[in-house]
């Protein structure tokens, strides 16, 4: 919530950077936010970004790293752009799967970047502007932008659709349904293949005015509009606080109960009524940095769900000062694995199945050079109490493994097993040896010579924390490699 990426028609260097009606051009600009928590003054993006003509910011992925953006071309066309090496790159035209010879406008990613939402008044749909998805297949291509279907879309106008990381709860506009006069922000969910009926957010986040773009703060707690009222012939951006101290989503309004605020002015309250429903989302943040030198390391971040595991997003860290930010619907438990060029993988185990509400996980990870001594723990390896047999949902994990003994041909690993201290020390150091074991024959089944792996039981000679405790007894039931030569 630290960085505010918009549209503007505004003066610019040159007054004369008008289209043939004489008004300014549109830009993309982007503003953050100060030590204080205040938005700095807004600043245009470069020239790559923003060309000669009318360029609008369609929508920014979750992480900050791929912005959508509309142009004019060919009656309006979506363009993507990739931010790297600490650059946005030059806009590329999305193709004929997501644009048409119609008018392609607002767009918006998923929160895992595998769908978009567009809106459109091509051929073939209710009338108006529609809403249409598309996903991304294996080959990391779009695939035809699909309607969206007969209850969200009416023989009017509807844009802006935003999807909440549940991907249950959509926000969109519209100047059909039940608007109040002009466009007006609904809300609708969608539930075992079924989609609600959309439901008006009402007054005062919706006027007789256009009211469009509504786009929620990843805790919850907020949300950021753009705007025609109070009698303005443009739009102004409106942020929208909801006033409680546990953090919510809007679920349906009667009346103003909500704080709106422009440019810091504080609109009066009124009595109402609300009803409101828990975000059940975790978020996890933190910094990715080199063990060695402590530098902030460019690293990508695969998310795995567990129980079929498939990884199922991957973002990145930001490549100048490490940080990242992972969104992560509760009612799953995840793998996580991240990686950078040079260094070993570093893998987390997530379990939030019984989480509710909004929790932020702040989590700095360092990652170890690929050298002789390193050693990682696998901590997306599972197994059954007192058993040698590998879980199935341990495969993403060992598949990583695999890659990086297919990666680098000369490196050996010793593969370690531990326990705790609970039972005979020398059955504990059988069942690890048999652990470890399971591992080795894994990566032998999988083409990895023998001669390059080692394994060892260690039972319970080795804790990493006290056994007297049931989060360190966890801690010390591991399986680990270590690189002994390279």
């Amino acid at each position: 919530d630290d960085l505010l990426v918009f549209t503007s028609r505004r003066p610019g260097k040159n007054d004369n950077d008008r289209d043939h009606l004489g008004r300014y051009f549109d830009k993309v600009y982007y503003s953050t936010k100060d030590e204080s928590g205040k938005w700095v003054m807004a600043k245009p993006f470069g020239k790559k970004i923003n060309n000669s003509d009318h360029n609008a910011a369609a929508g920014l992925s979750a992480d900050g790293k791929k912005l959508i953006i509309y142009r004019s071309d060919n009656n309006g066309d979506l363009f993507i752009s990739d931010f790297k090496n600490g650059k946005w790159k030059s806009p590329k035209n999305m193709g004929k799967k997501i644009n048409s010879d119609g008018h392609d406008a607002s767009a918006s990613f998923s929160y895992d970047r595998l769908k978009i939402y567009l809106s459109s008044d091509r051929s073939g749909g209710f009338g108006g502007h529609d809403l249409y998805m598309s996903s991304l297949n294996d080959k990391e291509k779009w695939n035809k932008a699909v309607n969206m279907g007969a209850k969200i879309n009416t023989a009017y106008d509807e844009i802006s659709l935003v999807a909440l990381p549940d991907e249950k709860t959509y926000y969109f506009s519209s100047n059909g349904h039940n608007s109040m006069g002009g466009y007006d922000i609904f809300k609708i969910t969608y539930e075992d293949g079924v989609w609600s009926e959309p439901v008006n957010l009402g007054y005062p986040i919706n006027t007789p005015d256009d009211d469009v773009l509504y786009s929620v703060s990843m805790d919850g707690q907020s949300a950021y509009i753009a705007s025609s009222r109070n009698d303005s012939s443009m739009h102004d951006i409106y942020k929208v606080t909801f006033p409680t101290k546990v953090k919510y989503t809007v679920d349906e309004l009667d009346g103003l109960l909500l704080v709106i605020m422009k440019r810091g002015a504080i609109l009066p309250d009124m009595d109402a009524a609300i009803n409101i429903k828990k975000m059940n989302l975790t978020v996890l943040k933190g910094t990715i940095y080199d063990e060695y030198s402590k530098e902030p390391l460019y690293a990508s971040i695969e998310l795995t769900d567990n129980s079929t595991n498939k990884v199922v997003a991957t973002f990145t860290s930001n490549e100048q000062t490490g940080k990242y930010l992972v969104s992560l619907p509760s009612g799953k438990d995840y793998g996580i694995a991240v990686k950078a060029e040079n260094c070993l993988f570093h893998s987390e185990n997530i379990s939030i199945k019984n989480e509710k509400g909004y929790k932020e996980i702040v989590k700095d990870i360092s990652l170890k050079r690929i050298a002789v001594g390193s050693k990682v723990v696998l901590k997306n390896v599972f197994f059954a109490s007192g058993k040698a047999k590998l879980s199935s949902s341990s495969k993403t994990e060992l598949d990583n493994l695999l890659k990086l003994l297919n990666d680098i041909p000369n490196l050996k690993l010793e593969i370690a097993g531990h326990t705790d201290s609970v039972g005979k020390a020398s059955s504990n150091k059988k069942l690890s040896a048999k652990r470890a074991q399971a591992v080795v024959d894994f990566l032998v089944k999988n083409g990895i010579s023998s001669d390059r792996l080692v394994s060892k039981g260690y039972g319970e000679d080795k804790p990493v924390a006290s056994n007297k405790t049931k989060e360190g007894r966890q801690q010390n039931r591991r399986t680990e490699f270590e690189v002994i030569a390279r």
